[in-house]
């Protein structure tokens, strides 16, 4: 049996999927198309159902590939939870009356039954039951409230054969309203302020300079104390396990694989590049911190409300790059991985706005693995260096989004974004999202890491690293300044970024010749597991213009940064 979650945008429906199927959910996209959709189980009696997330629509006549595939899921499903938000009834019932004339089962879960309450909004429940005729259930997915209630009557939902047209169906919704809503008089509460002042340019913009700022701050803050009061004393444990392996296997092609070489006779776990030492070190005792302190915060944003807020007040400067406010969000998470940064650019209607969202994001978006190994490497500077670093991404941005505006053709179209209340994020709802951000990242990061050491170590025995840096030295030397030893990274940095600025460590570069590596491997290339996504989201011509771009711009500005300095 399959059963389809269907609902306006930011109705609550991730949550109300999560409460119905866990976290074990599969994530694909609909045949034929880059829209993205959630499956899972949930048991319904004796059986076990299938739950469908069906992406979130306002109308079943569709206007964008979103809506094609919800129309098109709709003839795939056996029953229709209709997910709607209370405090916004009339908007959404539109929806509601368009399925009632679709002839498949529809039950009605009103969300956020608790902000209606607290809004002034009062609902007759049995009321709307009876014009509807069909069953409908007051929940609150974030805390679980009518959840069990709602589960129980899915087998009383019904399927009805209206047929209205558009002018008809407005007509209902306010006969609808008028018998069962009704508005009582309250003040406006610090949530309701705060959600004026910030979309409004004036006190927007400092309230997202200082959100986005404090944000960093933490992500900083709860990474580095993870990595100093937990990670390396349990690394530090796991060190004479270690170097007894590393006396057991002796010196070999098999003690450099597994172990790596010794550093003043001991394991760094920096610089050591063996499988067991720095390809277990440098995903789980210095990025994973980092990782999980941004998706704690990427997901309180996000679940707060005030993602589509930022999205909407960068609007308009978004729309000088050839993309809409929307665009900030594959940014943000291109922060925390590139691949879901990727991944997110489905969100941008137009194959346009998709290329120049994927490569501004593929050259001057490091992720927080990335970014974690570059502050070990630059912090010692102080701001000075790190500043030369991101203020130089961050002007490739600007410029080269500027550029592809102007030579790409095609217009961007306007985006219409629903923005939701002003919540405290639960934390059962958070811990979710979090652990399976995490679980994903393990998954994936550590066997390219595993990939990354274990391939540069082969290159190191049979002398290719050597060949090519002969061969590349007058690129790596002449033009960027480094030395030719600085090639073993460039190569590693397509399979991991992070491992590749850890690279950088033992060849005692400068400032300067630091900044220039970080900033090339930032740009040059995406790591392989966002470069098969790549290829996927825009297919192999967009991805090779996309590539060329990335290579002529990291070398052009190592060369003008190599000047410059």
């Amino acid at each position: 049996m399959k059963i389809l979650l269907i609902g306006n945008p930011n109705v609550g429906k991730s949550a109300f999927f999560s409460r119905l199927t866990g976290v074990n959910v599969v994530i694909s996209n609909y045949p034929g198309t880059t829209v993205e959709f959630r499956q899972g189980k949930m048991k319904f009696g004796k059986k076990l159902a299938e739950i469908i997330d069906v992406p979130g629509h306002y109308m079943m006549e569709p206007t964008c590939k979103a809506e094609k595939v919800a129309t098109q899921m709709l003839k795939e499903g056996d029953l229709v939870i209709n997910v709607v938000d209370a405090t916004n009834l009339e908007r959404n019932l539109y929806l509601t009356l368009q399925l009632l004339e679709k002839k498949i089962p529809v039950i009605v879960a009103l969300n956020f039954w608790d902000e209606a309450k607290h809004q002034g909004v009062g609902i007759d429940i049995e009321t709307l039951e009876k014009i509807l005729k069909i069953p409908v259930v007051p929940t609150c997915a974030v805390t679980g409230e009518g959840i069990k209630r709602l589960v129980s009557r899915l087998p009383e939902a019904k399927a009805h054969s209206f047929c209205r047209n558009e002018q008809e169906r407005w007509c209902e919704i306010g006969r609808i309203i008028e018998a069962v809503q009704r508005l009582e008089s309250k003040r406006h509460t610090l949530f309701e302020k705060l959600e004026d002042l910030s979309v409004k340019p004036l006190t927007g913009l400092p309230i997202a300079a200082c959100v986005l700022s404090l944000t960093f701050y933490l992500v900083r803050l709860i990474g580095e104390n993870l990595i100093g009061y937990l990670f390396e004393p349990l690394f530090g444990l796991y060190s004479p396990l270690a170097m007894r392996l590393s006396d057991f296997l002796g010196s070999g092609f098999i003690h450099d694989v597994l172990i790596g070489s010794l550093v003043g006779g001991e394991i760094d776990y920096v610089q050591s590049m063996g499988l067991l030492t720095t390809g277990l070190f440098v995903p789980i005792g210095m990025v994973l911190p980092y990782v999980f302190a941004f998706y704690l915060a990427l997901g309180f944003l996000e679940d707060s409300g005030y993602l589509p807020r930022l999205a909407t007040l960068v609007d308009n400067v978004m729309h000088k790059f050839g993309m809409h406010g929307l665009a900030i969000i594959p940014m943000l998470l291109g922060l925390g991985c590139n691949v879901p940064g990727a991944l997110a650019t489905r969100i941008l209607e137009t194959r346009r706005q998709r290329f120049i969202a994927a490569t501004l994001m593929a050259i001057s978006i490091p992720c927080m693995a990335q970014i974690a190994m570059v502050f070990g490497l630059l912090g010692q500077y102080g701001a000075k260096g790190l500043g030369i670093l991101f203020a130089t991404l961050a002007a490739v941005w600007f410029i080269l989004g500027f550029l592809l505006n102007k030579i790409m053709k095609g217009v961007t179209p306007e985006t219409f974004m629903e923005i939701p209340p002003y919540r405290v994020p639960h934390v059962r709802i958070l811990a979710k999202k979090l652990w399976m951000r995490i679980r994903k990242f393990l998954t994936e990061a550590i066997p390219f890491v595993f990939l990354g050491v274990f391939f540069v170590n082969i290159l190191y025995a049979t002398g290719v690293i050597e060949y090519v840096s002969n061969v590349t030295a007058p690129v790596i030397v002449g033009v960027l300044g480094l030395p030719k030893e600085a090639v073993a990274s460039l190569v590693i940095g397509f399979l991991r970024k992070d491992v590749a600025v850890g690279m950088l460590l033992p060849l005692g570069l400068s400032m300067k010749q630091l900044v220039i590596a970080s900033t090339v491997l930032t740009m040059y290339f995406p790591c392989i597991a966002t470069f098969v996504v790549l290829f996927r989201e825009l297919g192999a011509k967009d991805l090779a213009k996309s590539t060329l771009i990335m290579v002529l711009a990291s070398f052009s500005v190592g060369g003008i940064l190599n000047l410059i300095l």
